[in-house]
């Protein structure tokens, strides 16, 4: 049994004894059912639906699991959000989650608990984009199936919350370029042709669609999956690309803004 496979069987087991008959389903998404799973660079992306509302008291105890095992991960370690079944079927956007987690707020966690359980709700735009990715693509490790739980996201939802993802993207490829560079070239490929795609088919696509200029950078970007080394990259050349991409994409983001549906009561 590979480190996937041990993570996520044990977070399913403890997802059972904890949350018992409230628990709909666990779904595995991202790069793990995507076919570009690298235990050094990879988190292991989660969606767990319940029926009913949490309880501080169970999302404590869920928390307190999470974190444990999140010590056994990959370095990039669990995301995970928790939402309820009366959000995903109808589809609510933007879609309120019970609990999120990721390694960004692990220290929140440990070092004020109850004001993270408190805090750590609302709605997150981003939760489009993974239940779309789950509906297509996804993997049920344990409850009812994909499509008895979700309905196809909207089009115009799914493109907003990946066009939420890059719309900062001549900053954001600055801190974070491989990942900017392909996420530009899958919401593109979608933008032009309604692909879902992982960012490693993103890169692809870009090779295949985009100008010639950009194309080392996209290689690059795509070889930094299989390397341990430092992504080299050329900051003046990587903000042109951002430019140029926003530019090919937005037109279709500006009839999107403000998109909702609301929660049911």
């Amino acid at each position: 049994m590979n480190l996937l496979e041990s993570v996520t069987e044990a977070f399913v087991t403890e997802s059972r004894t904890i949350l018992g008959e409230n628990l709909a389903g666990v779904y595995l998404h991202g790069s793990a059912v995507l076919g570009c799973f690298n235990e050094k660079k990879s988190d292991i992306d989660l969606l767990v639906v319940v029926h009913e509302k949490l309880s501080d008291d169970i999302k404590k105890r869920y928390m307190d699991m999470v974190v444990t095992l999140n010590k056994d991960a990959p370095e990039k370690g669990i995301e995970m959000s928790i939402v309820r079944t009366s959000v995903c079927r109808p589809f609510v956007y933007p879609t309120p989650f019970e609990l999120h987690f990721s390694v960004l707020h692990l220290n929140w966690y440990r070092t004020n608990p109850s004001d993270y359980i408190e805090k750590m709700n609302g709605t997150d735009k981003d939760l489009a984009a993974h239940i779309t990715m789950i509906y297509h693509r996804g993997k049920c490790l344990y409850g009812r199936e994909i499509q008895d739980v979700f309905e196809k996201v909207r089009e115009e939802f799914y493109f907003d919350s990946i066009w939420n993802d890059v719309a900062d993207a001549e900053k954001e490829i600055l801190e974070n370029p491989a990942y900017m560079i392909l996420n530009l070239c899958r919401v593109l490929a979608y933008r032009r042709e309604r692909l879902i795609l992982s960012k490693k088919e993103g890169g692809s696509w870009g090779i295949a669609n985009l100008p010639v200029k950009y194309h080392d950078l996209i290689l690059a970007a795509l070889k930094d999956d299989l390397s341990d080394g430092p992504f080299k990259w050329d900051a003046d050349h990587a903000g042109d690309y951002a430019l140029y991409m926003k530019e090919q994409i937005e037109p279709c983001s500006k009839r999107n803004r403000e998109l909702t549906v609301p929660a049911p009561i």
